[in-house]
């Protein structure tokens, strides 16, 4: 795949939308593959690298995100807060990338539009290496910003999982669509930016794998099929999360079901790091079951000992 620049073409009617933080390695190139857009907003959340000052050497906005710890994080704050010039965004992250292809039929899209909001898939290269096994990976990336929002699962406020959401995804008000072509998803920071951002998205996850265990699946098998494949997504994680020996489950579906063979040896390490991810994840869970145990067992003394009838309680 070719990526995408501006030479010779005219301005697309779209606002690019770019949550960062320290990506000066990630940036120039996800800049440069969305240079047709006629708007480009960099949300930077305090980097001390030189990513604000490559964002505006490439002519971008910047705008200034401080999280507080509660509330909205960085995408859903810059949808509803940012001054867009354009009815159409397209959320891109710092180390996607918009291929050639990409950039045409995001142009047909946004210009004779099918539906209010589209799902992109992509492409991931891990170790020099597209994996197949990643795909289909869709997301809701270009809509248009007055009708979707992320999903709030009740977690924004949890610390130590950053300020940008993790694996929520939009929810729209309006009719959707897929696109053919895929963003290219390529690191340049190496796996220790990996294994870092991983660790905290698996604080995330064991919070609401914890949720889910304790809520019901809610539908049926007749009903699991006919949901749209996002509400399909999420009741299969509420399966899931019952499921036993989940970390070999993992390794088996991304290696054999998904066809991560396929990757040689990149293929493999992926999938042996998608099965530690969910190990972490597990043993985080049990973590807070057990810190809701110790808790639950210190209420039920507390109220043996009549303290709950103390003033204040």
């Amino acid at each position: 795949m070719t990526l995408s620049g501006s030479a010779g073409r005219r301005s697309v009617p779209v606002t690019v939308v770019l949550p960062v933080l320290n990506e000066e390695e990630n940036l120039p190139g996800a800049l440069s593959s969305v240079a047709w857009a006629d708007q480009v907003v960099v949300v930077d959340s305090g980097s001390t690298d030189r990513t604000v000052e490559l964002a505006r050497d490439a002519g971008a906005d910047v705008a200034r995100f401080d999280y507080p710890g509660h509330g909205p994080k960085k995408k859903n704050w810059a949808l509803e807060h940012l001054r867009f010039r354009n009815e159409w965004v397209l959320l891109l992250d710092a180390d996607e990338r918009v291929t050639s292809q990409l950039r045409d039929e995001i142009e047909a899209a946004v210009r004779n539009p099918s539906a209010d909001g589209y799902c992109i898939d992509r492409e991931f290269v891990f170790m020099g290496r597209s994996l197949r096994c990643f795909r289909p990976n869709w997301n809701l990336r270009l809509f248009k910003h007055r009708l979707g929002r992320f999903e709030d699962l009740g977690l924004t406020d949890l610390p130590g999982t950053g300020d940008n959401e993790i694996h929520e995804h939009v929810v729209l008000d309006g009719r959707l669509g897929f696109l053919d072509n895929a963003l290219l998803h390529d690191d340049d920071r190496g796996l220790t930016a990996w294994l870092d951002r991983h660790n905290r998205y698996a604080t995330w996850e064991a919070h609401l794998y914890h949720r889910f265990r304790h809520e019901p699946i809610g539908v049926g098998p007749i009903g699991l099929l006919r949901l749209d494949p996002f509400r399909r997504k999420r009741v299969l994680r509420r399966i899931w999360v019952r499921l036993p020996m989940r970390p070999v489950l993992r390794f088996l579906v991304w290696y054999v079901l998904r066809r991560g063979f396929l990757g040689g040896r990149p293929g493999f390490t992926f999938c042996a790091l998608m099965a530690f991810y969910e190990l972490t994840i597990t043993t985080k869970m049990r973590e807070l079951e057990l810190i809701h145990g110790e808790n639950t067992s210190e209420r039920r003394a507390a109220d043996d000992a009549g303290v709950s009838g103390l003033p204040g309680r």
